[in-house]
């Protein structure tokens, strides 16, 4: 890590929180540690610390391949979490706004693990899972990935019109009750806006950018972004790379959509989503964890104001996870 960086975190000692990264899969499926730096992929707790983050979204991401095994798989990966990320000292796992506040508290060794599940087929169709997997410490719910499921139509099915099913309004409605964070990330364009008309809590999108400066399905257009920055909402701005640029991802691109989101609705909205571990390669310039304070040091350079950077790095997700967890 460059002096730069180093200088960047350590001065106003931020507090940068990631809404998105797929290492409990890599840990599954490759054997990678955690807890020791290993050099591989984006993201093991060195890197996470070096890097200024204090809290982190691990995602149980089921994948379409486990069709008919859903569950399971999501248990295995919540076992990962607990067995492989969250039991050796150094790492907190968030229940609620008691744990949220004892992390932010701790000293520069403490990270908060948030356990987060992406797609609703984990759910097999059923809400008596969903207060189960709540009990196992779920907090957030990516309701699809890009297939239709029981709950809504991904992005890749948005060519029907589909959005948010009579189940689909059932999670959203005990999502609120529970408080379990409702991530919109992979939805729909419609059922984005179906969403967003019937939750009681504000939502993220924990890993997309600006389909304005990139003009990927997976992004999220104007009039969206609008109305999430109007419902107290947040974007998770990400690294992976063909939602950056299509030509030349790299940081700058990455401080391109931060500033186009921020220019349209303020710096209210703006949160990070790396998606580390869940793309392949590495964008230039953010190539690990250990290189956020690049983001810090990109955001000084362009003219932000402190306070500013601190809601992009993690001040925006920190507030609607205040609001949505209990204590």
């Amino acid at each position: 890590m460059s002096s730069p960086e180093i200088a960047g975190l350590a001065r106003e000692n931020r507090m940068i929180v990631d809404a998105h990264c797929d290492t409990l899969s890599v840990i599954v499926d490759k054997g990678r540690l955690f807890h020791c730096e290993t050099r591989e992929g984006h993201l093991d707790l060195p890197r996470l610390l070096r890097g200024g983050v204090k809290v982190q979204f691990f995602a149980a991401f089921v994948h379409p391949q486990f069709r008919g095994g859903y569950l399971r798989r999501t248990l295995t990966l919540v076992d990962a979490f607990y067995r492989r990320v969250a039991s050796p000292p150094g790492v907190a796992v968030i229940l609620g706004n008691n744990d949220l506040e004892h992390v932010l508290d701790g000293g520069p060794d403490r990270l908060g693990a948030l356990l987060a599940v992406e797609g609703g087929e984990a759910l097999e169709g059923s809400i008596a899972v969903l207060r189960t997997l709540y009990r196992l410490g779920l907090r957030c719910l990516g309701l699809t990935w890009n297939g239709r499921n029981e709950l809504a139509d991904g992005v890749g099915e948005a060519g029907t019109g589909g959005g948010l099913t009579a189940f689909g309004r059932t999670v959203v409605a005990e999502l609120n009750r529970l408080g379990i964070l409702v991530d919109l990330a992979h939805i729909s364009e419609r059922g984005f806006w179906d969403v967003l008309e019937i939750s009681a809590a504000p939502v993220i999108v924990s890993h997309a950018n600006a389909r304005s400066r990139c003009d990927h399905p997976r992004n999220l257009t104007d009039a969206q972004i609008r109305v999430l920055a109007a419902r107290g909402g947040v974007i998770g701005i990400t690294f992976v790379p063909g939602f950056v640029h299509a030509e030349t991802p790299c940081l700058e691109r990455v401080l391109d959509h931060i500033e186009h989101v921020v220019q349209l609705v303020g710096p209210d909205c703006v949160g990070l989503g790396s998606d580390f571990d869940g793309f392949p390669g590495r964008l230039p310039g953010l190539e690990h964890a250990g290189r956020l304070g690049n983001l810090a040091a990109g955001l000084e350079k362009r003219g932000f104001a402190e306070p500013e950077i601190d809601k992009i790095l993690g001040g925006n997700l920190l507030r609607v996870l205040k609001q949505v967890l209990t204590q």
